[in-house]
């Protein structure tokens, strides 16, 4: 019984995706299972899957970067600014984002650990001042491109394919493989585990904690410059309002994968998962002619049901290494 158990919590989710995938096709045959859409789901999903994997380094370490939704408008917002208005070449624009991406989440991690703000109240404060750059770069308008448009080899980074499939999917395979080889395979993913399933424990091992919650979200900073960047490419405009839409998708992703694969905990795979099957459910009830307040209501129940989840895979994991032997 706790082998099935185990089973379940770790693949049910898995299971859903396939059920959710053949109820739909079943529903709409003629729609629903096509390449077409399966490339538009990708393509329209890679973003947020890319939040959501961003956000899941510093949830291993128990803290939170509310501050990915602005941080992604901003660096959307620079990016387009950059090429269109100061005419820089879009590879050196590009670095600068992404440079500027780490230094930011570096700069929370700073402010957590050293200031001792929790992580919530931090994040959410220089998410309120990224907003405020990204307001003052546009005044509020949005950049658009002149008549000749954006370099293709820009927007080649996000409207190209690979395989027949969008390359922006293959961002979130490359990713997802590079998180699950960090928190699976290296000492530095031990290390965070650690130091988020119980803190006094790494004091007591020498594990520097305040060097690695830095770490973490100096990762959380990179990835959200590296979607600002394909954000920019797939919408061809700096759009100051943009950012905060991908926010709740990117939470529950995370908060939900923590409960597939490796129950219990965060984990690169259980995201993918999760993303997968948000969109999938995202998609389907699109197409089933849903109005437009299902898509809040979809994401705001399965951030409950995730949170919820969460929590008793961490607790039935506390419990389970309490009785063993």
């Amino acid at each position: 019984m706790n082998r099935l158990g185990h089973l379940v919590g770790a693949y049910g989710l898995l299971a859903l995706t396939a059920a959710l995938f053949l109820a739909f096709s079943l529903a709409l045959p003629d729609t629903f299972p096509t390449l077409d859409n399966i490339s538009a789901v990708l393509s329209n999903q890679s973003i947020p899957a890319l939040l959501a994997l961003g956000a899941t380094i510093p949830i291993a370490t128990g803290a939170f970067d509310l501050s990915i939704g602005y941080g992604l408008g901003l660096a959307h917002v620079v990016t387009m600014w950059l090429i269109v208005t100061e005419g820089w070449p879009w590879p050196l624009a590009c670095l600068v984002v992404l440079l500027g991406g780490t230094a930011v989440g570096a700069a929370n991690g700073v402010v957590v650990e050293f200031a001792k703000i929790d992580s919530f109240i931090a994040t959410l404060g220089t998410g309120s001042i990224m907003y405020a750059f990204t307001g003052w770069i546009t005044d509020g308008a949005r950049i658009v491109p002149g008549p000749h448009g954006l370099p293709p080899a820009f927007t080649d980074l996000y409207d190209s394919r690979f395989l027949a499939l969008p390359v922006s999917a293959f961002y979130v395979l490359t990713l997802t493989a590079a998180l699950w080889v960090l928190l699976e395979r290296l000492p530095l993913g031990r290390y965070l585990y650690v130091i988020g399933s119980n803190p006094r424990t790494a004091d007591l091992v020498g594990i520097p904690a305040r060097r690695y919650v830095v770490l973490a979200f100096t990762g959380s900073g990179l990835v959200v410059g590296i979607a600002g960047v394909l954000l920019a490419a797939q919408q061809q405009t700096g759009n100051p309002s943009v950012g905060m839409d991908y926010l709740l998708p990117a939470f529950v992703g995370a908060l939900l994968g923590s409960t597939a694969i490796r129950p219990g905990r965060p984990n690169a795979l259980g995201t993918l998962v999760a993303v997968t099957v948000l969109a999938i459910g995202l998609a389907g009830i699109g197409q089933l002619g849903a109005r437009f307040w299902a898509t809040p209501l979809f994401n705001g129940s399965t951030l409950l049901v995730a949170v919820g989840l969460a929590g008793y895979a961490h607790r039935r994991q506390l419990r389970r290494r309490r009785t063993a032997p």
